[in-house]
């Protein structure tokens, strides 16, 4: 206590001071109700007052000199007169709570007691001073406590009982921020005044008056900081709600308006949507930010909003369009643009509509613009529209099968598409490998069902099941169609092949879908193999006891596996086993099975396949394997891949440089634009592709596309197309007459760079490998061809 007494006076100075500056922060501070702020004001005022005054009481006490006099007498008044000022600025502060945070609508009476005994404190003040009943000095100009002294601290104390009551109980209404400076301010005054009875000489009340309320300003402000905080959350989260609503509102009018143009044309249901979503996920492959490929979706949702301008008659015609039926429809996109362009704030929305017919070559409509001249929204729409048109069905055609629409996709680059927006259309087929991005049809016989209704032979077929290295097994049950045909109630297979992984009977569609037929084959072991080139049948009869009751239906059980060029069917019926061993023609077509029969119901059809592959050995050979690379061998062996990177050259070193030739010459079975040679570049342990610690750096198509494995590299190509390149079909008849082939290839470190031409599609590859590789390996591979006599050069 000996040290508050000795810096008493300076302590106050400080608070005083503080006190002043804190009412320039006051005044200055917003979001604060005019009586709170009004309250504070004169709070903090009237504490700086106090000590101010209760300073110099303190410095002149004891001087007998004529200033001292006054100032003693003024400022012992003026300490009482700002304590009383103090509670009457907090009793303002509380009522300013109790209307606008308690909701109350009537002044509350402890409040109004709490003012009128103010007004008494206030008037026994001033009489104290001319009858000396609080206080009196001596002629040494020292202040005593009078008679009446215990009063002074009567009335400020029931005051601050008042409040404390008041503060208790609206408790639970009060924040954090603002319960515990409340009840401070109600209880330590008058702990420090019960002290200060006893502890004559000490300015306590006045000191822990002043502490709290620079504490209330203080939590004042940390009260509204944070109810601003929560103000502009609120306003935050409803300004977000709002901006969330309003865009579900504009994507289901875009929606609804995008569903009532696809529902004038019975063939292009959800076309718009589709080519919405393929749009997307170009913009977003792309490396479009979010905003942009919004902006993606939202154009192609409405890019055909024109076809509401075209007659219906025309939109659903059956069949091809006439040239004047097709002039009507080209106006779409300026309809659409007129239709749209009203949306200022998205112009977008027009541009889509208006550019999406545009081909990157110029000969496109409305405007005949070229190249990067067409907008971007426009070239990935383009794209998109282009893929769906060929994935749905249409009045004249069913569904083009995902390898056909690739092919198309790659024939279009730099004609019709964006190279760079069409190369991300073709990542996303190479990615689809359930052929998901189609447009969905009606589910037929055993594609979702489990059983197939067949009257004449062939009338209907199941689609086909594919049968490769792993054993399917099949397991289903046969039941006549009514008694009379129980004797010719048999079930087949059909062998075939197909794009579309169907039975096409018509020979336009045959042609479309590449398809073969192998054969046929009766569960009773007939069979009509025209395209085999042998097969053997094995019969094994079992014991009678163990054969399914007929009439109940035959259960038969198949399991059928295939082997390079060979094919294994068993039929076990728990009569007999027919066990079927076939001499595919090749071993690049794939083999299909589709169920059929004849005057037979058939039902509980189960499909399965074995996890792991069976050996190379698994099936007998009943013919010689077919080859096309009888050639004389170079300095590494032939080799033909009959299928997607099916097979591989032996890897050779890449040191400096290398220049590999050979010939190449597609199979008879190859008719798309990448079936042709691959140059693989790569590192392993071993040398070999696939071996141990494996890593692809790139694998580059004779057809202009390049495939990056993982991240270990980067690629740069450019595709160039010469006067020798004149369409894809010449391309492909050129690969099928067999071509000579030169691949130049220089290693400096880590960057490697590759170059070759062939039928006028000169390529180079710039390769860049991110980590230290001591050994790099070059292979060729490629997809249904064969290559001979490869030569190797290296320095």
């Amino acid at each position: 206590m000996g040290f508050l007494q000795l810096h008493q006076t300076d302590l106050m100075l400080i608070l005083s001071g503080i006190c002043a500056i804190l009412v320039l922060f006051i005044l200055v501070t917003k979001g604060l109700s005019t009586r709170r702020k009004s309250a504070l004001i004169i709070m903090e005022s009237s504490a700086s007052l106090l000590l101010f005054f209760d300073r110099y009481a303190y410095i002149y006490r004891g001087d007998p000199s004529e200033i001292a006099w006054w100032m003693v007498r003024i400022s012992n008044f003026c300490v009482y007169f700002f304590s009383l000022s103090v509670l009457f600025s907090f009793n303002i502060y509380l009522h300013d709570l109790y209307c606008n945070e308690f909701g109350g609508k009537r002044t509350s009476k402890r409040l109004i007691a709490s003012h009128t005994l103010y007004l008494i404190g206030v008037i026994l003040v001033i009489v104290s001073q001319f009858t000396g009943m609080y206080y009196t000095f001596d002629e040494l100009n020292y202040y005593h406590r009078s008679y009446a002294f215990m009063l002074c601290y009567l009335i400020p104390f029931i005051v601050i009982m008042l409040q404390f009551s008041f503060v208790i109980q609206y408790n639970s209404k009060l924040s954090n921020s603002l319960r515990i400076p409340l009840i401070l301010f109600s209880t330590m005054p008058v702990g420090a005044t019960l002290a200060q009875i006893f502890m004559y000489g000490y300015s306590l009340t006045n000191i822990t008056l002043v502490i709290d309320v620079v504490m209330l300003y203080i939590f004042t402000i940390i009260y509204r900081n944070r109810t601003l905080e929560m103000a502009d959350k609120r306003e935050l989260i409803l300004l977000r709600n709002e901006q969330k609503t309003m865009r579900i509102i504009f994507e289901q009018t875009a929606e609804a308006l995008a569903n009532a143009i696809d529902a004038k044309d019975k063939y292009t249901h959800g076309h718009s949507t589709r080519v919405a979503e393929y749009s997307r996920k170009i913009a977003i492959l792309s490396g479009l930010n979010e905003r942009e490929c919004d902006e993606v979706y939202f154009a192609a949702l409405l890019h055909d909003v024109g076809k509401i301008g075209v007659p219906d008659n025309i939109i659903n015609k059956e069949g091809r369009l006439t040239d004047d039926e097709f002039s009507e429809i080209k106006k779409h996109p300026v309809i659409g643009r007129q239709i749209l362009s009203s949306i200022n704030r998205s112009p977008y929305l027009s541009i889509g509509a208006n550019f999406h017919h545009e081909r990157f070559d110029g000969r496109g409509y409305p405007s005949g613009l070229k190249g990067n001249d067409i907008p971007s929204i426009a070239r990935i729409i383009a794209v998109a529209d282009a893929y769906d048109a060929m994935t749905s069905r249409r009045s004249y055609r069913d569904p083009l099968p995902q390898v056909k629409v690739r092919e198309e996709i790659v024939k279009g680059m730099e004609t019709q598409f964006d190279p760079s927006y069409a190369r991300v259309m073709l990542s996303l087929i190479d990615n689809d490998t359930s052929y998901v991005m189609k447009e969905t049809s009606e589910v037929k016989e055993l594609a979702g069902k489990n059983s197939l209704t067949c009257r004449e032979y062939r009338s209907v077929a199941s689609e086909g099941i594919l049968i490769q290295d792993h054993i399917v097994k099949i397991r289903l049950f046969s039941n006549p169609l009514g008694k009379d045909n129980s004797e010719n109630s048999i079930p087949s297979f059909v062998l075939f092949d197909s794009l579309d992984c169907r039975i096409h009977d018509s020979e336009k569609r045959q042609k479309e879908m590449n398809y073969f037929e192998y054969g046929e084959l009766s569960f009773d072991g007939d069979y009509n193999f025209p395209a085999m080139r042998n097969v053997v049948l094995n019969v094994l009869e079992e014991d009678s006891k163990k054969g399914t009751d007929v009439s109940s239906g035959i259960c038969y059980e198949i399991e059928a596996v295939r082997v390079s060029d060979h094919l294994s069917i068993r039929i076990d019926n728990g009569l007999r086993i027919l066990n079927f061993i076939c001499a595919l023609p090749d071993s690049t077509r794939y083999v299909y099975l589709a169920l059929t029969g004849e005057n037979c119901f058939l039902s509980g059809v189960q499909i399965s396949k074995e996890e792991n592959p069976v050996k190379g050995d698994f099936i007998p050979r009943i013919a010689e394997k077919i080859s096309f690379i009888d050639a004389p061998a170079g300095d590494i062996p032939n080799v033909q891949i009959d299928g997607w990177m099916a097979s591989y050259t032996e890897g050779v070193p890449l040191e400096n440089s290398l220049e590999l030739t050979f010939h190449s010459k597609s199979l008879p079975t190859a008719n798309l634009i990448w079936h042709c040679p691959f140059v693989c570049i790569y590192s392993s342990e071993d040398g070999n592709v696939d071996g141990k610690d494996y890593q692809r750096f790139v694998l580059l198509r004779f057809d202009g596309e390049n495939w990056n494995s993982d991240s270990s590299a980067e690629n740069t190509i450019y595709v160039n197309k010469s006067y020798g390149f004149t369409t894809w079909d010449a391309w492909k008849e050129l690969n099928k007459n067999g071509m000579d082939c030169t691949v130049s290839i220089v290693r400096k470190g880590n960057v490697i760079t590759v170059f070759t031409e062939n039928g006028g599609i000169s390529i180079r590859c710039k390769t860049v490998i991110k980590s230290e590789v001591s050994k790099v390996y070059v292979a060729l591979t490629g997809d249904q061809v064969a290559l001979t006599g490869i030569k190797i050069s290296s320095t």
